[in-house]
């Protein structure tokens, strides 16, 4: 099977943002186009919760990749003039170092002996994987969701070595509601008997409550506008003949239940909780004292754009205007976007002709309009 994956090991033990330490790690990356100079046309890509590296197609792997409209010769953003990066995760289950790796010193996955994993972390990891490929300067740090998370961490922590940010459905922290959404995904896993206090072994595990907690991260991914257009109330043909009363009986039931059995067969459960919990713990006032403000003042972005979807209720456009207000006190040449999808908070992936657009025209350096 085709993949394009490169891993690249970094030097020396990694200590992790809240304390812990990895005494090794290896990043998965994939790329595309060529790199000029040290980075000077590099753009630096950190991906959402599930996704791999795999952000698009390539001659080493031709299969779709999960942002495929976005990235490509004369896509909007452009490798014939970008040289992208793509980065799996620390703590991801795709090729990079995380709980489902295998621990050096113990010979034995790590598990949740693996440390408490952060935002910070899987910048930091993304910075020295660049710094180990001989990239120095990138042109543009871009991400959404999580990702967007990643691309504030990296402004905060790494200044002068970026020009600009791309920050799309994402948030200076989490709200109380998506953090209660979170733990009840992570509760689900937990309170499967299979899933053993994160001993189980590899590919088994709690595959009832990674399908649960799939279904409702499902949820908070779109919106309920959208449901009602795909599915409305469609029903399964022959349901009510079922002799279980509660059979599955609606089209929007069968949607979510293979979606979620197929998730839980890819990801790893250990993996999922830990970067779960890394977007409840992630805030931008840590890194001020407290203050919001002081800890976007860290950043040194020339220019940011920031976009967010009226339907989006797990990041909602209240905090994407409050992140473009934050990037701007900070000096920050702000683009800043609210979008009428009816896609949710995946928007980003699906609705290219929003959101397409709107990238390119950034990259171009064109004022928004």
């Amino acid at each position: 099977m085709p993949d394009a994956r490169r891993f690249v090991e970094l030097q020396g033990p990694l200590r992790t943002y809240r304390g812990g330490e990895l005494p090794s790690v290896t990043i998965a990356y994939e790329t595309w186009g060529e790199l000029r100079g040290r980075g000077d046309n590099a753009l630096l890509l950190f991906t959402g919760l599930s996704p791999s590296a795999h952000a698009a197609s390539s001659a080493a792997d031709p299969s779709p990749g999960w942002w495929e409209y976005m990235i490509g010769p004369g896509k909007p953003i452009d490798t014939e003039r970008f040289f992208v990066i793509a980065i799996n995760s620390l703590g991801s289950c795709f090729g990079s170092t995380g709980p489902a790796s295998i621990n050096p010193e113990t010979g034995q996955a790590y598990r949740l002996d693996f440390p408490k994993l952060s935002v910070e972390d899987i910048a930091a990891a993304a910075r020295g994987a660049c710094l180990a490929l001989g990239i120095d300067h990138v042109h543009t740090v871009a991400g959404c969701s999580l990702g967007g998370m990643d691309v504030l961490a990296y402004g905060m922590m790494y200044p002068g070595t970026y020009r600009d940010l791309i920050s799309i459905s994402a948030a200076a922290n989490a709200t109380p509601f998506a953090i209660a959404l979170r733990s009840i995904q992570r509760e689900a896993i937990r309170a499967d008997p299979a899933w053993a206090g994160g001993n189980y072994a590899p590919g088994n595990g709690p595959k009832d409550g990674m399908r649960i907690a799939r279904q409702l991260g499902i949820l908070t991914y779109r919106s309920p506008e959208e449901w009602l257009q795909r599915f409305d109330r469609e029903r399964i043909e022959g349901a009510d003949a079922q002799r279980d009363p509660f059979a599955t009986a609606f089209q929007v039931q069968s949607y979510m239940d293979a979606n979620a059995r197929k998730f839980a067969e890819r990801f790893d459960a250990n993996c999922y909780l830990y970067l779960s919990q890394t977007m409840d713990l992630f805030d931008v006032a840590d890194h001020g004292g407290g203050n919001p403000e002081a800890g976007m003042r860290q950043v040194d972005a020339r220019r940011a754009l920031v976009a967010g979807v009226t339907t989006d209720w797990l990041y909602p456009l209240w905090q994407q205007h409050q992140l473009a207000e934050l990037l701007a006190h900070a000096g920050a040449s702000v683009s800043y976007h609210e979008l009428e999808s009816i896609q949710g908070h995946d928007a980003f992936l699906i609705d290219k002709d929003r959101f397409g657009p709107m990238v390119a025209e950034f990259l171009a350096g064109m004022p928004r309009g």
